[in-house]
């Protein structure tokens, strides 16, 4: 067995792809990122995997007359850089069912929220931590999670918290989340790299 090799798709600034980057470049990752798969020409993702010498795939999902040509474009793109596995590292677009016929258990996610709460259709990027401050609830943090056919409900790997303060703001709340973010995305890939993720149905359990 050689070393894995896995994607990851992005659909804006990159840190959490970064902090990938980073955590291989240690030898904090065993595994080698094999393409990022950008869901807009534009972001700065992008720029993260040109400087990274990592190759680039543009599947801009408004190039696509419907959902499933869109999802057969991804499937394709991650079988033609022979990804063994992806990471969806702030990726708006909705992995389809073709895609992970092919990659079944095979695709982490990471959430900025305590799955099951705030999360599915809508619950994304900012509308996360305003929906957290607006429950009232003390504490949020970020999940890690399988995909599959529907939106945050695929076995997690991972959680960790963080508190939500009285005077928090989104913008202040979402700092905090993120950070905790880079800090746990680096630890699951290894884990999968590793071939240390074992499904059991709704649970993970992590090997030895």
């Amino acid at each position: 067995m050689g070393v894995k090799k896995f994607a990851v798709l992005a659909s804006g600034g990159g840190t959490d792809f970064q902090s990938l980057i980073d955590a291989v470049k240690k030898g904090q990752i065993k595994a080698e990122i094999c393409c990022l798969i950008a869901g807009k020409p534009d972001i700065y993702a992008i720029e993260r995997a040109e400087k990274a010498g990592i190759p680039v795939k543009v599947v801009c999902k408004k190039d696509f007359t419907d959902n499933e040509s869109f999802d057969i474009a991804v499937r394709d793109a991650l079988v033609e850089a022979e990804a063994d596995f992806a990471v969806l590292a702030g990726y708006l677009s909705i992995i389809g069912p073709e895609t992970i016929k092919v990659f079944p258990n095979k695709i982490i996610n990471i959430h900025p929220a305590l799955i099951p709460s705030f999360c599915g259709m809508g619950y994304y990027g900012h509308h996360v931590h305003n929906a957290v401050l607006e429950s009232g609830v003390k504490l949020s943090g970020a999940t890690i999670h399988f995909v599959d056919e529907t939106a945050d409900t695929g076995p997690i790997i991972m959680q960790e918290t963080v508190p939500v303060l009285v005077d928090d703001t989104v913008e202040s709340l979402a700092i905090r989340v993120l950070k905790k973010e880079h800090e746990m995305l680096p630890k699951a890939v290894a884990l999968m790299a590793e071939g240390r993720l074992q499904v059991e149905g709704k649970k993970v359990r992590i090997t030895e």
